[in-house]
């Protein structure tokens, strides 16, 4: 598949650069598969998923804290330098994006400034592909991660062009890290805090969860450490080409038990966002079921795909020739599709079309898709 068939045009207008509030007054385009396309959406607000979704469904979340990972500071020669953490690989050692990093040498010591005046050193250790290995020296605290609070700045895409709230950029349900780790299993649960937020989730309130749960709809919660290996746009001429990063991510047993059951009863497992189902179609086998816990994942689901687990998608709506726009449209297809003649590409393309239309937010803070 050529990876030009994932181009559109999006008037810039449309990209969000603010987090509507409140959250689930978002709007939300509803797509239902396998019926002719001018019958196939209707147009909702997050607010409605009562209405939508069904008792007995169960919609999964990925439980990821966003970081303040955003760092500024100078390299010794005075000359200015942002980083971007990306990964923890153990305590003070971060692999990162640095910019500029054309003169950048393994060996050199740089600064991150806090807007105190303070700084933290750093030893570049090691190039990698586009990025590097820092070793933070933080002489105010025995982990840099402590200090991010105070140094480090929210991640929000480059398309948004005022930096939000630390909260408007966090799901409501996302996991307080305790001595870095999400879980109890410390053997198990690798830090998974991420570089950018998963953000289908934003669309919910506690009042919404709340909701969902008295009409009977089940949550579950897994995490994945989101890089930006999920957002970089494919440059490559086919999507066969094109790479993915490997993401780190954790199951629970509670989780997983969870949702083998909910399989074995015929009943629906609804992913909240592109980052849990990468997850669950991951971990998932030829029979539906899943195993808990930790792993790495560079799945890159695109049309043709096979879904084992995952029954129906809620999304936001993704930039032009990116992985996760080739992942909606494989889960556009289906059996009832293909015999309609649609395909997943021509599907994403009419929802789209008609959002654009619309005037339907996109990106980061935008609007969302639910696609069953």
């Amino acid at each position: 598949m050529l990876s030009s068939e994932l181009d559109f045009p999006l008037p810039p207008e449309l990209i969000a650069q603010t987090p509507h509030e409140p959250r689930d007054e978002s709007r939300l385009l509803h797509f239902r598969r396998g019926m002719p396309l001018e019958n196939a959406i209707t147009h909702r607000r997050v607010c409605d998923l009562p209405e939508i979704l069904q008792p007995g469904d169960m919609l999964v979340f990925n439980d990821t804290r966003v970081l303040r990972a955003r760092l500024y500071g100078h390299r010794q020669t005075g000359g200015k330098l942002e980083a971007l953490l990306l990964q923890e690989r153990q305590c003070n050692l971060w692999q990162a994006l640095l910019k500029p990093s054309a003169r950048l040498r393994v060996g050199e010591r740089v600064f991150f400034e806090s807007e105190d005046g303070q700084n933290i050193p750093a030893v570049l250790e090691a190039r990698e592909d586009d990025g590097w290995l820092l070793r933070f020296e933080p002489a105010q605290a025995k982990n840099v991660r402590e200090l991010l609070p105070q140094f480090g700045q929210v991640p929000v895409p480059p398309y948004i062009k005022t930096v939000p709230q630390e909260e408007q950029y966090q799901t409501v349900y996302a996991k307080e890290w305790e001595n870095g780790l999400s879980h109890s299993d410390a053997e198990t649960a690798p830090p998974l805090d991420s570089c950018a937020a998963p953000t289908a989730g934003l669309h919910y309130t506690d009042a919404l969860l709340q909701a969902l749960s008295a009409m009977g709809v089940e949550t579950q919660f897994l995490t994945l450490g989101v890089g930006v290996g999920t957002f970089r746009p494919v440059q490559t001429e086919t999507l066969e080409e094109h790479e993915m990063h490997e993401e780190r991510f954790f199951v629970t047993e509670e989780t997983a038990q969870a949702i083998n059951r909910q399989k074995q009863n015929g009943r629906r497992v609804i992913a909240v966002g592109t980052t849990t189902l990468r997850v669950l179609e991951s971990i998932c086998d030829d029979a539906g079921q899943i195993t808990a816990g930790a792993g790495q994942t560079d799945i890159f689901i695109r049309p043709g795909f096979g879904f084992r687990c995952v029954d129906a998608l809620m999304t936001n709506f993704h930039l032009p020739r990116s992985t996760l726009l080739a992942l909606v449209a494989a889960i556009m297809e289906n059996e009832a599709s293909s015999a309609l003649g649609l395909s997943g590409l021509a599907s994403v393309r009419y929802a789209y079309t008609q959002a654009i239309a619309l005037n339907y937010r996109f990106f980061s803070f935008g609007d969302a898709m639910f696609i069953e």
